[in-house]
This record gives structure tokens, sequence and C-alpha cells, in this order.
């Protein structure tokens, strides 16, 4: 690994035991950041984090040099901010001001989330509208966590699988400081945007910078694909196995404006998680 890579490769990594174990569990594995959920992402609400779990998931970060822009905490799986239905709309928003405030007590300054689903009622227009109301009623009601847009693969009803869905919302978003996107590989790949070669890289990342801008990318997920090119379907693989190959994680790790973000595995082993990080430093020209 080199020591002066601006790299920051890490995984999404557990919290059983409590959020200060994420920490421990990335610096077991070599991750130079990581990814973590802050309670269990299959419930809404979760019981608060004490003061205890927030001084050591501080102090273990301190040990192992985590800093806040290494890490990508993740929300709920329930939310959905572009909720057609208005009480279940408030429960999701309701959530994400929770899963804001807990980022806020541990010191973190970002929140990947999944923008959300139009479940066939509603217009994808009407539904990326209210995706940035959420996020701005969400905003005015914390402070110095910015909330970060993860697009997807499109299954289903899901919003958010194109450049264009993102700079929609981002568009609506009030506060432009506190706002970002997570590009996931797997979901690029799976939605249409061709990642598997030399073309299609330099076009999704120059359709990226005209419809979005890098100033805005904030995070990455780093996963190879068990599904098609435009299949609409999100099946992660690990890096060097599956449709994506190796390729467009040789681009990213030699292209500079991915430094300085995390960029987080997701892959399906985490037995190889350790080589897998080694090997895309390996991949530094």
């Amino acid at each position: 690994m080199k020591e002066n890579s601006k790299k920051i490769i890490g995984a999404h990594v557990s919290i059983s035991g409590g959020v200060e174990n994420a920490p421990l569990n990335a610096a077991a594995i070599g991750a130079r950041g990581f990814a973590m959920f802050t309670k269990n992402q299959r419930q809404w609400f979760a019981k608060p984090l004490t003061e205890e779990n927030i001084s050591l998931f501080k102090s273990n970060c301190a040990k192992f040099g985590f800093q806040p822009e290494m890490i990508l905490p993740h929300d709920s799986y329930l939310i959905n901010l572009g909720q057609p239905d208005p009480e279940k709309l408030e429960k999701s928003r309701g959530s994400f001001v929770e899963e804001i405030h807990r980022c806020m007590q541990l010191g973190l300054d970002r929140l990947n989330f999944h923008p959300g689903s139009h479940l066939k009622t509603i217009s994808e227009e009407d539904c990326l509208q209210r995706i940035a109301e959420s996020i701005n009623l969400a905003l005015a009601e914390t402070e110095g966590v910015s909330a970060i847009i993860e697009n997807t693969a499109g299954q289903g009803s899901n919003v958010g699988y194109c450049f264009e869905h993102l700079a929609r919302i981002i568009e609506g978003v009030e506060d432009k400081s506190r706002i970002g996107v997570c590009i996931d590989t797997c979901h690029a790949f799976a939605s249409g945007y061709d990642l598997s070669t030399e073309e299609g890289c330099d076009w999704t990342w120059k359709q990226f910078e005209k419809l979005i801008g890098f100033e805005y990318l904030k995070g990455m997920h780093l996963n190879g694909s068990k599904s098609k090119l435009g299949s609409r379907v999100d099946r992660h693989h690990s890096l060097q196995q599956g449709e994506l190959g190796e390729l467009p994680f040789k681009w990213l790790m030699n292209d500079h404006r991915f430094n300085g973000i995390p960029l987080m595995l997701e892959t399906i082993n985490p037995e190889i998680w350790p080589e897998e990080i080694n090997w895309l430093y390996s991949l530094e020209k």
C-alpha cells in the first residue's frame, strides 16, 4: 500500500456490539476509511446512542486516524423521502432527521441515503421534488451533516438511476453546501452506464461532470456487478468478478478527481476485503 496515496479505500463494516466497534473493524481489514450504519438499518427508530457509545466511537476513530471525511454512514433502508403517502412520508422524514442527529452526535459530516421511490403512484418528477423538499426540511432541523444521495440501479419504482435525477434533486435543495452524491459502480452499470470499457468510463464521467459536477461527489461504493449492463437489477459482486471487470477500478484509482473521498466496498465476500483493498491500491501508477 502506498503511504502517499490520496485515495481513501475502505468497506461497509459491522456495528455489532455498538457503533464504537466500526472503527476497530475497519482497522482490522487495513481500511483507510469505512462505511457503517448508526443503528439497525431495518428499524425506523432506535434507542438513543449513549454517552459511552459516542465517546468510544470518537476515541477509536482518533486512535486509528479516521477523520469525518473518511467515513460514510448510511441511513435505514426503510426510509423513502419520495413516499407518495403523506403519513408514511412524515415517518420517513422523522427517521431521516433522527439519522442525521445520530451523525451529529458521532461527529460525522455526511449521511448516505437512497433517494426514494414513487411506488407507481406519482410521477418521477413529483417524486424528485418531494425528495428535495424532504432534504430541505431535514437540513433545516440539523447542522453540520451533508445529505449524500446514492444513485440507484433503477429497480422497481426507484428514482435516482440517472445523473439527471440526481441533478434535479440537487437543484431543489436550498443549501447547496450540504448536499452531495455517492456513486455506486454496480448501480451505475446496472442502470445503463457502461463502466466496463475505456470509452464508457470516459463518457460516463464526462456526463457526470456536465450534469452534476465533481464538487458534489462526496463518496463512492466500489462494487462488481452480477447483473448485466442496463438490467436495472442490483446484484453486487466482488471486484474482480462479474460483468464490470477490473477496468473501472483501474480508472478510478488513477484519476485524481476521486481523491479525498470515502471509496467504500460493499462487495459480497467480507473475508476478502483486505485483499480487495490491497488490490485497489496496487492499481495506482
